[in-house]
């Protein structure tokens, strides 16, 4: 299996694509203009394209509601952030509570308190960022867990004798580095830390100690609401959380991105250095695997399979549906092999799709009725592996005897559909359209692409007004991040005649 990392960090938007074997496994964006202090996403309360998670904010306690056993907190954006009291119980001095119970919140907080959270889910919809007072911060090889001593391990870590190893081994490095490490904290050690060494082990919770004094720093000095801890930037979260001895290589399409890349790894992985490449071209850096499409498709609601059925994929307000069809393939060995094989196929590439396109909550999918149990254990089977490769908890249900399928996997953010469209009526009832922001962001490579193909000319734009307009709201960012990119010279003309997608790039 051959993995490789790709890192377009474009003018406006920091894309990652993992790909195997070709093929697009996942993907993460970050958007890099447009996130002025007080720009707040429309459904939300975080900024667009940005997520949060991981940050740690001194908060300040708003509202504290014993029915439902949470409380509000302001953490500085439009919406106040949700805390259970599930989530706050280190905040609580009371002996004898475990994890398998919750003290009320009222024992955990009071109303007008400051209290020190993390941010473990974005702003989605209506509702706030949730919430947690048992922070960490991750490094390389562990999380530190400052409220929380002991040693943990990742749950990717199954085998119990190699549980058993690491374990002690945690151990031992809390006993040994004493002074240097964190009074009091525990950590987690993650499935990186299977071949570390002790001395590994030692250097990464040090680094995390130098991470954590500064936070507690600033907590002395701040009035809530206030940021305390940012998480690593989306380069550097790339090579600590996706980087392993599985990845052959890491490409990287822009100078400044790959020799921040290079420091994290001499920073905190040296042995994964070599592995950084700088894409000179020829064409874009996604063009090696035709990613640029299919990312566009991941908008759209049916996904073809290989026999020719295919999936379709709908989100509602409360779930997300899945309908399984077998389109013109017929197998010539009758209905059951039909319905065996196209299911098989939309098993393994569910998996892969709630991935890359970012879905959470409640799922559910209607396969299509097979009458033979073993036939239904196997594309059960499928769908388990396919969720396997998934980092964000996931459960899965048997299936029903009406075909159904519920899985239920752990909501972090926006799905990639919210964040790259808008509702829209009047477009042939498929109720979305592109955002101004994500058209606008596709105009701007398209800069990009055609500067590089006629270097030194000036290059013309020609859009729709109102993507025009977000463009020149952001002109100083687009301009100086296109010049980087060796496009200085551009300009851009409203067009009214245009809809929204479309627009016209050429010199």
């Amino acid at each position: 299996m051959k993995k490789e990392v790709l890192i377009n960090a474009g003018a406006g938007e920091i894309r990652v694509a993992i790909v195997e074997d070709g093929r697009l496994q996942e993907l993460f964006l970050e958007r890099t203009i447009g996130l002025e202090e007080g720009e707040t996403r429309k459904r939300g309360g975080g900024r667009s394209g940005h997520s949060l998670i991981g940050n740690i904010i001194l908060g300040r306690v708003q509202r504290v509601l014993p029915g439902m056993q949470a409380a509000f907190v302001d953490v500085g954006l439009d919406r106040a952030g949700f805390l259970g009291a599930r989530e706050a119980r280190c905040l609580a001095d009371l002996p004898g509570f475990d994890d398998e119970r919750a003290p009320k919140i009222s024992d955990c907080v009071h109303e007008g308190e400051e209290i020190v959270v993390q941010v473990v889910k974005d702003p989605i919809g209506e509702k706030g960022a949730r919430l947690s007072a048992n922070v960490t911060v991750p490094g390389r090889l562990l999380v530190l867990v400052p409220n929380q001593p002991g040693i943990a391990l990742s749950r990717r870590i199954e085998d119990e004798a190699e549980r058993a190893r690491l374990i002690a081994m945690g151990e031992q490095m809390v006993a040994e580095a004493g002074a240097k490490l964190v009074s009091g904290a525990g950590y987690i050690l993650r499935s990186n830390s299977a071949t570390a060494t002790l001395a590994d082990l030692k250097e990464d919770a040090e680094r995390l100690a130098e991470a954590w004094r500064p936070v507690m720093a600033r907590r002395q000095a701040s009035t809530a609401p206030a940021t305390l801890y940012n998480d690593l930037d989306p380069v550097e979260r790339t090579m600590r959380d996706e980087v392993d001895d599985d990845v052959a290589r890491v490409m990287i399409d822009d100078r400044a991105a790959a020799e921040a890349a290079r420091a994290y790894c001499r920073r905190a992985m040296p042995e994964a250095e070599h592995k950084i490449e700088m894409f000179e071209g020829p064409g874009m850096l996604f063009d090696l695997y035709d990613l640029e499409d299919e990312i566009d498709r991941l908008t759209r609601t049916r996904v073809p399979l290989p026999s020719g059925g295919w999936i379709t994929i709908e989100g509602t307000e409360a779930l997300t549906a899945i309908d399984v069809n077998s389109g013109s393939f017929t197998a010539s060995t009758g209905l059951e092999e039909t319905s065996l094989r196209v299911n098989l196929e939309a098993a393994e590439e569910i998996g892969r799709q709630l991935r890359l396109r970012g879905v959470g909550g409640l799922i559910v999918i209607d396969f299509i009725h097979l009458n033979e149990p073993d036939n239904v254990e196997c594309v059960l089977e499928t769908l388990r592996a396919s969720m396997m490769r998934d980092r964000t908890p996931t459960q899965i249900s048997p299936m029903s005897e009406f075909g159904l399928v519920e899985i239920t996997r752990k909501r972090l953010r926006d799905p990639l559909v919210k964040l790259m469209t808008e509702t829209c009526r009047p477009c042939e009832a498929t109720g979305r359209k592109r955002t101004r922001e994500s058209v606008a962001l596709d105009v701007i490579r398209r800069v990009e692409r055609e500067a590089r193909a006629v270097p030194g000319r000036v290059v013309k734009v020609r859009a729709a007004p109102d993507v025009v307009a977000w463009i020149e709201t952001h002109e100083d960012d687009v301009r100086t991040q296109l010049a980087r990119r060796g496009a200085p010279q551009v300009t851009f003309e409203p067009r009214s005649e245009y809809a929204r997608e479309g627009f016209d790039v050429g010199t």
